[in-house]
């Protein structure tokens, strides 16, 4: 019995280090997951924001722009606004750079957008 418990000894850390690297690469691939998700949720408070400016203004586009930009710290963002007579349409696009190790070279940036559609009101 002593002989078996003495071969054995060593077996819980080679297993260890086969699947330490898989957990690691699966704790930064969780991590990049949650920094997409809460750049478009940021995304979807600017194009909210853009419409709801753009809703009221006389301008739509420029308050569109202003209004997107000013309720995110994402930066570049590109705004782009559809005029109608009833309704006003803002898009915001942000490419997402992934910038957690490893699983950056394996996916590559990500392009996020967020558009809103409100009813116009008058200024």
């Amino acid at each position: 019995m002593t002989g078996r418990v003495r071969r054995d000894c060593g077996q819980a850390t080679v297993e260890f280090a086969i699947a330490l690297p898989l957990v690691i690469v699966l704790l930064l691939g969780v991590i990049q997951v949650v920094l997409i998700a809460r750049d478009q949720i940021a995304l979807e408070l600017a194009a909210r924001d853009g419409a709801r400016a753009a809703s009221v203004a006389a301008d739509p586009t420029g308050a569109a722009e202003r209004g997107a930009r000013e309720a995110t710290g994402l930066r570049p963002i590109r705004v782009s606004t559809v005029t109608g007579a009833k309704r006003v349409t803002v898009t915001v696009v942000h490419t997402n750079p992934t910038a957690v190790p490893i699983i950056g070279i394996v996916i590559g940036d990500v392009e996020l957008s967020a558009s809103v559609t409100l009813a116009r009101e008058p200024p």
